[in-house]
């Protein structure tokens, strides 16, 4: 976007928009799962966000565009070299660098300062008497130092506040003073800081002590090992070999745990979910397949026209962010598991159905309505060779249950008073002049649309409707009540906390202010009081529900509630 604010009438540049020139190769969640960290061949680092696109922005590699003026080059020239792997780490950004990148035929990492999208003051140069092109890095869970990893099989570790050098990783059992014989693939720390996992091409995978540097301990794949991903949370240790095998390997207990076939082209990327119960995994094949880790088993396979070139999940494992070959975007995907509201695993595909997928179309050009019914419907139904499981929804002694709610919902229960004070109007509604023709209707707590009747027009049947209303003792029962008194007598309450959690707060609240105690002298027998036995019936759900320890959250909050 130009603006002509000039005196000369000349204009200039007021803001812009852009993306990767070339296909993007790493790409990373980043702020969880706000923004994406992304590295391409066209030698940007870039910082997408999901929420907003005004806040993607390239992260700046200092004075690019001056000193390509200044040298008479390109800026393609004057940038760092493609980036080939990278690690973050959110815990230290406001102190300093938390970013580190290995670039294509560099001997040197390159450090980043997100907070102020730009490239750090520090070159971390591992093994200074004999440089080669760094492989591998990472950086520890917090965040205070980077571990490098080269293709002569040399790793180092380097303090990222100061960027010295902070010791380096050798086995004297090798041949040469060096971490593996061969090229360093994968890097990986846990949680703690105590252990350091390393991988070569060779097919070893050695774990070290952080601190100390010494090797403790190593295993055998029995193939060249292309790749390694590191799961902090379970500990698991994910390797891809040369024969499309992926291997899980506990690094503690130092035994290989789980074995996923299913690839029939070259592996390019793998993640684990935040939880640490999926692994996923893209091939040249075209294939994205999800394994399940503790059923060992995959869940489901799709299968897209163009293949997955890096992927990674969200924190909140709501979005899949993919790059494909030849593809200059970034493409995102949802998890439909996590707004079908199914619990069990087999609610998604078998896993033995692969599904395909087209890429969706970025042209300005509309896609006619034949291409369009001609796109395939993803439908995760269970397939029937497969084998059935069953969850188990039995309850653990001594846990309890949530009910898997938002937390919003079930905290504007606690908070509904001072949510009504803050929306409360300042002034009140004003009548237009001159209003429009509307039907007259009474509102409902259904959110359904009733119209008044008809008046009548003399005033003698209104109070003889008033008078024998007045003295009905039957009244009648609300949807909520409905609810409550048929599950109690079938002794399925189940069926009513589904009822309440579909209501809103404040029609929640609205329904438990409506079962008052109502001071009237004519119906002062308990037998002869409908309200009381509503109320009796709702204690009867909140004893039940509190000894069986479900809904856990959801039920504090309509307990705390309803005794206001």
């Amino acid at each position: 976007m130009w603006i002509f604010d000039t005196s000369d009438g000349d204009p200039r540049l007021l803001r812009f928009r852009s993306g990767h020139s070339a296909p993007p190769q790493c790409i990373r969640f980043y702020a969880n799962g706000r923004h994406i960290l992304s590295a391409g061949q066209d030698r940007a680092f870039r910082l997408f966000s999901v929420v907003q696109d005004q806040q993607s922005r390239e992260l700046s590699q200092r004075h690019v565009s001056k000193r390509a003026k200044k040298l008479r080059m390109k800026e393609e020239e004057i940038k760092l070299k493609p980036v080939i792997a990278f690690d973050c780490a959110e815990i230290r950004e406001r102190d300093w660098c938390n970013v580190v990148t290995c670039h294509m035929d560099t001997a040197e990492a390159y450090v980043w300062r997100l907070q102020n999208f730009v490239l750090g003051e520090h070159i971390l140069k591992p093994c200074a008497d004999e440089p080669m092109p760094v492989k591998a890095c990472a950086i520890s869970a917090c965040g205070n130092f980077a571990l490098l990893g080269t293709i002569g099989g040399w790793i180092e570790r380097f303090n990222l506040q100061s960027g010295l050098s902070r010791g380096s990783y050798l086995d004297t059992l090798e041949k040469r003073s060096c971490a593996h014989d061969g090229e360093v693939v994968g890097i990986a720390c846990d949680s703690t800081n105590t252990l350091m996992i390393s991988a070569g091409y060779q097919g070893d995978i050695k774990v070290w002590d952080f601190k100390g540097c010494v090797l403790k301990s190593r295993l055998e794949v029995g193939s060249s090992v292309v790749k390694i991903v590191y799961n902090r949370l379970n500990g698991l240790l994910a390797t891809v070999a040369d024969d499309l095998v992926i291997r899980l390997f506990d690094v503690v207990a130092l035994r290989m745990v789980r074995k996923f076939e299913g690839h029939t082209d070259r592996i390019t990327d793998m993640c684990f979910s935040e939880d640490g119960k999926w692994l996923l995994s893209s091939s040249m094949d075209g294939s994205l397949r999800i394994w399940d880790v503790i059923f060992a088993r995959q869940i489901d396979a799709i299968n897209v026209d163009v293949s997955i070139t890096a992927l990674t999940l969200s924190p909140n494992m709501d979005i899949l962010a993919t790059t494909h070959v030849d593809q200059n975007g970034v493409y995102l995907w949802v998890n439909q598991s996590m707004f079908s509201g199914a619990l069990n695993v087999d609610s998604y595909a078998s896993g033995k159905e692969v599904v395909s997928i087209k890429l969706p179309s970025v042209s300005s050009k509309k896609v006619s309505e034949d291409e369009d019914s001609t796109m395939p419907i993803v439908n995760h139904s269970q397939s029937k060779e497969a084998t059935s499981f069953h969850a188990l929804d039995q309850q653990i002694p001594d846990l309890v249950t949530l009910s898997l709610l938002p937390r919003s919902q079930w905290q504007s229960l606690i908070n509904l008073d001072i949510i009504k004070v803050r929306n409360k109007p300042i002034e009140p509604p004003k009548k237009p002049e001159k209003a429009p023709f509307f039907l007259p209707s009474v509102p409902s707590l259904s959110g359904e649309i009733l119209f008044k009747p008809s008046e009548p027009a003399d005033d003698e049947s209104k109070k003889d409707q008033l008078e024998s209303h007045g003295k009905k003792t039957d009244i009648i029962l609300s949807q909520f009540l409905q609810y409550l008194h048929s599950s109690a007598e079938m002794k399925n309450f189940p069926a009513f906390t589904d009822y309440m959690k579909s209501l809103s707060p404040s029609t929640l609240d609205m329904e438990l202010r409506m079962l008052q105690i109502i001071d009237d002298e004519e119906l002062q027998e308990p037998e002869k009081r409908p309200e009381l036995l509503s109320i009796e019936l709702l204690l009867d759900y909140f004893i039940h529900e509190i000894s069986c320890r479900n809904n856990f959250e959801f039920v504090q909050a309509v307990i705390r509630l309803f005794l206001k």
